[in-house]
């Protein structure tokens, strides 16, 4: 594969360049036509990388690319899944260079999406076409890849649902996530679920001079911002009743086998230019982001916000709230447990609405399975190291779905890194994480 890419580097970087250069915003209905776009350019890749047949299939929201190739009725069945959304680009102004015009500099790509998730499902193309025309490709392969996972897939799971029989498989190939460094290769072997909602207060229904009612009326960004610390207590506890009712305690056993992932506490801290870490009281940082559940406010505002002053006693108050979930807790129920809490605390001197936005389960994965081991055995020739299992602070809430929906479990071979600050400005992805990975896959393909 080393050859293979060597000799085609600079056809692959004009391909993910293309598919770099669309802004395919799921969450943007000014973007739709893009999402067309992109989904039409990945059925051209398909094609050319070797399927028998790919194609564009319409949801109920976003389009969703389809393809296959079929060795024999007798082999097993690799389902690879991607998306092909991003997320915004705000503030553009932070990017050193633009969003959707791909660079290499420094040894990596800058483009939105370029590790999440375009550049990753990328290199299962990139593999699929050096084992079809190289290697000779002993299994079914099949992609499926959708426009949605940005805004938590609302629309895959009924098609997925819909197309059952066309999708069956063996396994399902992910790679959405990250290891833990370029030296210490990991692969998750479970993600964190997701409840996201939205809350608004109100109190006047109108904004009102500061001075006029200022201390005698409720403001209710003041009355939110006292309502989200109550969320969360001195210990890092999550206050909604029944939160934790379904969370599973890991034994010490597991624990430690957990904490031998390698972690450097002071080279965390210094990434994110922060003096300390802060989260539940009892778990180290890693057992936080992997293990345990936690919520925050992802956005709020209200009020006047553009430049100069203007002293106005607001009459709403909004913020976005997501809570990560850990395997067993249901999404639906949290968000219905939030909701009833959030409802609950509110005083008698402001409304308050929460709408359900989307959401997902977590998952876990068995580290003995043949999908796994070929998985490691593929890393470690690659990396020089084996690869050490991991769970995933991040929520791929649709991988939960597909499980049920197929009856097989998703396997998740991430090659990102925490450097490659995806969702943020500058995302980027190592150029030798990117050829890395089109190894690792092609040579699971061996192994599996």
């Amino acid at each position: 594969m080393k050859t293979y890419i060597e000799a085609n580097k600079e056809r692959f970087f004009e391909e993910l360049f293309s598919l770099l250069r669309i802004p395919s915003i799921s969450s943007s209905p000014e973007n739709r036509p893009d999402m067309v776009r992109c989904a039409e350019r990945l059925v051209e890749l398909l094609k050319e990388a070797g399927a028998d047949e790919a194609a564009v299939y319409q949801t109920d929201g976003h389009p969703v690319v389809f393809g296959r190739k079929t060795v024999s009725p007798d082999a097993p069945t690799v389902l690879v899944y991607g998306h092909y959304d991003v997320q915004p680009v705000d503030p553009v102004e932070l990017w050193h260079s633009a969003p959707f015009e791909p660079e290499i500099r420094d040894g990596a790509i800058y483009a939105r999406g370029a590790n999440d998730d375009k550049g990753q499902l990328f290199m299962h193309i990139k593999a699929f076409e050096f084992m079809v025309r190289e290697a000779g490709l002993r299994h079914n392969v099949k992609f499926i890849l959708e426009g949605e996972e940005e805004i938590g897939s609302p629309s895959l799971a009924k098609w997925a649902k819909e197309h059952k029989d066309m999708l069956a498989a063996d396994i399902i190939l992910v790679s959405d996530t990250t290891m833990i460094s370029e030296s210490v290769p990991s692969i998750n072997c479970g993600m964190r679920g997701l409840s996201y909602v939205e809350v608004k207060v109100t109190g006047p229904d109108k904004d009102l001079h500061s001075g006029h009612y200022g201390g005698a009326v409720a403001n209710p960004i003041n009355v939110l911002c006292d309502m989200i610390s109550s969320l969360i207590d001195k210990d890092g506890h999550i206050t909604v009743k029944g939160f934790y009712d379904d969370v599973v305690e890991l034994s010490a056993e597991d624990r430690a086998k957990l904490a031998r992932a390698p972690f450097d506490l002071e080279e965390y801290k210094s990434f994110l230019n922060i003096k300390e870490v802060k989260g539940e009281k009892g778990y180290t940082t890693l057992e936080r982001t992997g293990i345990r559940p936690c919520l925050d406010v992802n956005g709020i505002w209200g009020g006047f916000t553009g430049e100069g002053s203007k002293t106005v006693l607001p009459s709403e108050a909004h913020a976005k709230i997501s809570m990560r979930l850990v395997p067993n807790q249901d999404s639906e129920t949290i968000t219905r447990l939030f909701c009833e809490h959030f409802r609950a605390i509110a005083p008698d001197y402001v409304k308050v609405e929460v709408k359900p936005c989307h959401g997902g389960d977590g998952f876990l994965i068995p580290i003995s399975s043949e999908a796994y081991q070929a998985a490691s055995k593929a890393m470690t020739e690659v990396y020089g190291i084996e690869p050490v299992p991991s769970r995933g602070g991040g929520s791929i809430p649709i991988l939960a779905d597909l499980q049920r929906i197929l009856g097989i479990d998703p396997l998740l071979m991430g090659f990102g890194l925490e450097r490659d600050t995806i969702h943020s400005p500058n995302e980027s992805y190592l150029l030798k994480q990117l050829f890395a990975g089109m190894e690792s896959i092609a040579l699971f393909y061996r192994y599996y």
